[in-house]
């Protein structure tokens, strides 16, 4: 009897500190979740919904007390969830403001040269002060914009500028492509 009675509480133990590191790696994947979304959100790019995995958190802790009849019960939990995604985009198109990554290209064309994204962000704050802009979304924002080609990076010692894509000069292959006829001379 006392055997087991030290076997139980060992594998007790040993499920509470499972508990506890399932927990601590949720939160640290909440806390990525949250930083993934802001970046999302600052590149424009419409966000996937987030509410489902809270609440299939709140669903899953109890299903384990519940008979096996629940678990197609989960599934039509997330058909609403996938509505309410549905909703929330024409909530979003609702709201005209234009997104950061509008407000950034406009803002980088009006400029004759190079911005850091503090000076972005601070400029952009003045204009528009109903948003909290921040400068860390507004250096992913341009960094995305970078890698899309929508805006150039040039650095100068630590510092890191900014600006409007230039228009690319025609090249030897684009002009014979508009002009055929001097090609064939």
């Amino acid at each position: 009897m006392t055997g087991d009675l030290e076997r139980n509480i060992t594998e007790q133990e040993r499920i509470e500190a499972e508990i506890t590191a399932l927990r601590e790696r949720l939160t640290a994947l909440r806390q990525d979740h949250t930083v993934l979304m802001s970046v999302q959100q600052a590149l424009g790019i419409t966000p996937a919904p987030a509410q489902p995995a809270a609440e299939s958190e709140s669903a899953t802790l109890p299903s384990p007390r519940k008979a096996a009849a629940p678990g197609p019960g989960k599934r039509t939990a997330r058909k609403p969830a996938a509505k309410k995604s549905a909703g929330t985009a024409s909530g979003t198109a609702k709201t005209a403001r234009p997104t950061l990554v509008d407000l950034i290209r406009r803002h980088l064309a009006e400029q004759s040269e190079p911005r850091s994204a503090a000076e972005i962000s601070a400029a952009l704050g003045q204009a528009h002060p109903e948003r909290d802009i921040k400068t860390k979304v507004v250096r992913v924002t341009l960094e995305g914009l970078v890698a899309k080609s929508q805006a150039q990076r040039t650095k100068q010692g630590a510092s890191v500028y900014y600006t409007a894509p230039t228009a690319p000069e025609p090249t030897t292959a684009t002009q014979a492509e508009t002009h055929p006829e001097d090609t064939d001379h």
